[in-house]
């Protein structure tokens, strides 16, 4: 009986367990944020007056959109963040990218009985709190940190290099802790790479870099695409690594959520920040996703 009921039904819980996980930890909660947004301030207490209400046999909206305007007002104090996680984020991800592809290469083109291994040490960092990785980044990146006390006793510097505070801090930050979000879809991509096609390939007479920009980058293009969404949507609203490694020119969207939500107790405000950013994230995704059925209706065509 058993049996019969996970052949007819096994297929539906399967799909519906994960939908179901999505719906109330990430739909609800996106929900009351977006709830929240349109809420009216209530500094030290969260709004969680419901924003519709049935009276009459009609609905009212009971929502305000003065949390949103308060940002156009004073855009200038969001805008720089914005930009800042937008750079940082970006730069960071070509940064994991460049590093990334050819580890991913090495990996997918090493020996089967090597892959595993190889792997367990790209997640090896996942291993340990990533708290303990940045603090450690942080000791070898002070003015009397391991790099600066290296450079000073082979008679390079004659005095430390500020290096903390920096885009370079936060670079190596995020470098340090996306990259194996970044090599897991590459090396995915590039272990189902036909080896014949390079082969072919070569016998036609074609060079490396030939090679690599006819055949291989485009094929890997689906995990290039996916580990730059890994790596660029976490690191847009990242929190810990520029609030440990940066500093003021280093301000970023997370540093201003946690502000407003735990300093200033602006709930509404901190939402609409929230929604602002979950759209600057999503709108190129959308478009991208847009651009992808466009040109395969006009390939079908």
């Amino acid at each position: 009986m058993l049996t019969g009921f996970l052949k007819h039904y096994g297929r539906r819980i399967v799909i519906t367990l994960p939908l179901l996980w999505l719906g109330v930890f990430f739909l609800l909660p996106l929900l009351e944020i977006l709830q929240v947004s349109f809420s009216e301030a209530r500094r030290g207490v969260p709004p969680f007056k419901p924003l519709w209400e049935f009276e009459s046999g009609q609905f009212f909206f009971q929502g305000t959109v003065e949390n949103y305007l308060l940002l156009l007002d004073y855009w200038e104090d969001y805008f720089g963040p914005v930009l800042n996680s937008l750079r940082l984020a970006f730069i960071s991800t070509l940064i994991c990218l460049v590093f990334a592809y050819p580890m991913a290469w090495w990996i997918a083109r090493s020996q089967p009985q090597f892959r595993l291994i190889l792997l367990i040490l790209v997640l090896l960092p996942f291993w340990t709190s990533s708290l303990v990785r940045l603090y450690a980044l942080i000791g070898i990146l002070n003015t009397n940190g391991f790099i600066n006390n290296a450079l000073i006793w082979l008679g390079l510097i004659d005095s430390p290099l500020r290096m903390m505070q920096t885009d370079l801090s936060v670079y190596l930050g995020m470098v340090l802790t996306y990259l194996p979000l970044m090599i897991l879809p590459l090396y995915a991509s590039l272990s189902r790479l036909d080896d014949s096609l390079v082969e072919a390939a070569a016998d036609l007479g074609a060079k490396s870099g030939q090679i690599f920009l006819t055949i291989i980058l485009p094929l890997s293009l689906p995990g290039v695409i996916a580990g730059c969404l890994l790596v660029f949507i976490p690191a847009v609203g990242e929190f810990v690594i520029p609030a440990l490694l940066g500093g003021p020119d280093q301000l970023m969207l997370g540093k201003v959520l946690w502000t407003e939500f735990f300093r200033n107790r602006d709930w509404p405000v901190a939402s609409a920040i929230a929604i602002l950013l979950l759209l600057v994230v999503t709108l190129p995704i959308l478009y991208a996703r847009y651009q992808d059925v466009q040109e395969d209706e006009r390939e079908t065509r």
